[in-house]
């Protein structure tokens, strides 16, 4: 089999459901997927439900967070007329292609990459076994991108590793066994937003954190939104300047605002003379900007149905573009196929 090309460029990106979704999540890459990816390329965007299970989980909560991770996305303006929206795991070619990834990659290569370093860091700490999924999840992430003749996966900057592990993945396979692969690429696109923990301004907003105070949930109630941003940790001092290394927490509230109202923190500094100015001011940009999407998420979840015909209609076309790749890789390696 021949790579496959299109008229339109391929994108895909995926959102794990390990936790509900933060303005982080929104305002680093959910805005970017809805005001631009869906409507220039060829966009599949999928809830990596798969990844979930990498690590101690309650199945009852991974499928209600699945559920709800693809409502929000709905809520936010993916639209299914525009783009593919569906659940990693009702498309078995990605588990099928795993495998395959897993016996193209090797031990260093998954052990090299710098997440599952921390993240096994992490669980021995807590005295939890790490699982073996966890070491080989990035084979599952290359195998997400290679079924569908990606081009280009949006990603921030922790993620970029992973992607030049499938670009490697990829070449590899090509070149032992036959050309079957699009050669993906990394992009960091112009909307996006790095958003940091409100409590802790050196690490990133992350939805599977255990302390919750510093992280913005896009289903909190707007009071819960203003208390966590009015008792945002800010610096010594009391002059409002933009400065990520000497104020971080001032930074991150300025870098906020501006996402939200389309600014530059730097200018935006100029404007506040008091630490309190800017974070009501803050909160009540995200409020704004949050409002719309909690609205649109109460429709949906009122009719649950839409939901399910969205996933169910977005698989379906999912796996009619992995299948032949996959089937194609299958018989590259050297497996028989059924008769």
């Amino acid at each position: 089999m021949t790579q496959t090309t299109t008229a339109r460029r391929r994108i895909f990106s995926g959102i794990k459901p390990s936790g509900h979704l933060t303005l982080g999540n929104y305002l680093g890459a959910v805005r970017r997927w809805v005001q631009e990816d869906q409507d220039n390329a060829d966009a599949l965007f999928c809830v990596v439900d798969l990844h979930a299970l990498t690590v101690e989980h309650d199945p009852a909560r991974v499928r209600r967070l699945t559920r709800q991770a693809a409502t929000l996305l709905l809520a936010a303006g993916l639209d299914p007329e525009r783009c593919t929206l569906f659940v990693q795991s009702h498309v078995d070619e990605h588990a099928r292609l795993s495998y395959l990834m897993e016996c193209t990659a090797t031990d260093g290569e998954m052990r090299r990459m710098i997440q599952y370093k921390e993240k096994a860091a992490r669980e021995r700490s807590s005295g939890t076994s790490v699982r073996l999924s966890l070491l080989t999840y990035p084979a599952l992430m290359a195998a997400d991108i290679l079924a569908y003749g990606t081009h280009e996966v949006p990603v921030g900057d922790d993620q970029t590793q992973h992607v030049e592990l499938a670009r490697d993945l990829a070449q590899r396979f090509n070149q032992r066994y036959g050309p079957v692969f699009t050669v993906p690429r990394a992009t960091n696109p112009r909307i996006s937003a790095r958003v940091m923990d409100l409590q802790d301004p050196t690490s990133k907003m992350g939805k599977s954190h255990a302390e919750t105070a510093g992280i913005v949930y896009l289903l909190d109630e707007p009071e819960a939104v203003r208390k966590k941003i009015m008792r945002a940790v800010t610096d010594s001092g009391t002059e409002v300047r933009y400065d990520r290394t000497a104020q971080p927490g001032v930074a991150n509230l300025l870098d906020v605002l501006a996402s939200c109202t389309d600014g530059k923190p730097d200018v935006l500094a100029g404007e506040f003379t008091s630490y309190g100015a800017l974070k009501k001011a803050t909160a009540e940009a995200v409020l704004e900007l949050l409002r719309p999407v909690r609205a649109r998420h109460a429709e949906l979840c009122a009719d649950p149905s839409y939901v399910e015909g969205v996933l169910r209609t977005g698989a379906e076309r999912a796996r009619g573009l992995a299948r032949p790749r996959v089937d194609a890789a299958y018989a590259a390696i050297g497996l028989l196929p059924p008769a």
